[in-house]
């Protein structure tokens, strides 16, 4: 993705701390922290909490979105054993709605956190809790560089290189990302672009159904890792060819149009709309909440710019609360 997106900050028990590099470099504590926000948003009714488990890479953001959903109201724990997770929700549910949205961070800190994570949830699920995971995705090379800037180690390296520890993560995460209901690719996103998207994510009063975003991109700078739905864009005439478009970019009415005089483009939003229409109704039976439709052409500037403001158009008319994001638009 061309935002820019950092890692988080580790904070210490009962305070704020920095991690002597910038906001791109990974957590430094391995204990519990425990975090209260101030309620910026409306709770649900007493009884069961909301529950959001935050997962991912190492250095990929996990504290940055902890502190955001805490800036929202939601109740923080940092580094919970997952074995303890089903204990925080019934202390949560005793509260009598004073604690009504409880996010969670679990990562390779725990170390052997894996053993119980699966039972833990399989717990909750048996409960009937509601809950959501979040999953923060990034390149090796973003990850290899925030490391590097707050000189500390991988915590998964050993002895070995800060790549092997990486390598070693991603193989204990894979089945987790796996599952998880939003991934967040974080190498190219900056701490208040990351915060962002997770204030667009969880801000509302309402938790919508589903929420979408469908985001153009150029193959030539590579495929978003977040996206749950690709589609190609590069069978249609590229306006770069035509002098005097190529200035523009996909959200130019003369842009546009001309892509969608195109043989087979109108056809193409017509039945990928009605596709997306049965996914969105499949995603929503299955309790999945989030979807990243990635749009692709040569540059990301004029073929997938133009359809993915279209298919954005045609997911709000059938309910989706959708942003859009043209990740490498403006990149040449």
């Amino acid at each position: 993705m061309s935002e820019h997106e950092s890692g988080p900050a580790a904070e210490r028990a009962g305070a704020p701390q920095e991690t002597g590099g910038d906001a791109t470099g990974p957590g430094q504590d391995d204990g519990v922290q425990v975090k209260t926000g101030k309620d910026n948003g409306s709770v649900p009714e007493a009884g069961i909490p909301e529950l959001v488990i935050i997962s991912g890479m190492s250095g990929a953001g996990r504290s940055t979105a902890a502190k955001c959903l805490e800036d929202l109201g939601w109740f923080v724990v940092d580094n919970l054993p997952p074995a303890l997770i089903p204990t925080m929700v019934e202390l949560g549910a005793r509260s009598q709605g004073n604690v009504a949205r409880i996010a969670v961070v679990v990562d390779v800190r725990g170390r052997r956190f894996f053993d119980n994570l699966r039972e833990s949830l399989a717990d909750l699920d048996a409960r009937g809790v509601t809950r959501r995971t979040v999953f923060l995705e990034s390149s090796d090379d973003a990850l290899v560089r925030r490391f590097e800037s707050v000189r500390r180690p991988h915590p998964l390296q050993g002895d070995g290189r800060i790549v092997d520890g990486i390598a070693a993560e991603r193989t204990l995460l894979r089945e987790l990302r796996g599952d998880a209901d939003l991934v967040i690719d974080t190498s190219g996103l900056n701490v208040h672009e990351l915060r962002a998207k997770m204030h667009a994510q969880f801000a509302g009063e309402e938790e919508p159904e589903l929420r979408a975003t469908v985001m153009s991109f150029g193959f030539k700078y590579g495929l978003p890792v977040d996206a749950d739905l690709v589609v190609d864009m590069r069978f249609l005439p590229n306006p770069h060819w035509v002098p005097e478009l190529r200035p523009f970019t996909g959200l130019n009415e003369e842009v546009a149009s001309y892509v969608f005089n195109q043989p087979g483009a109108k056809e193409f939003l017509d039945r990928y709309a009605e596709l997306l229409r049965m996914i969105a109704a499949g995603y929503r039976r299955e309790g999945k909440r989030y979807v990243t439709i990635a749009v692709g052409c040569t540059g990301g500037k004029h073929r997938s710019v133009a359809m993915s403001e279209k298919l954005a158009a045609r997911l709000v008319a059938e309910g989706v609360e959708t942003v859009v994001v043209h990740r490498d638009m403006g990149r040449e």
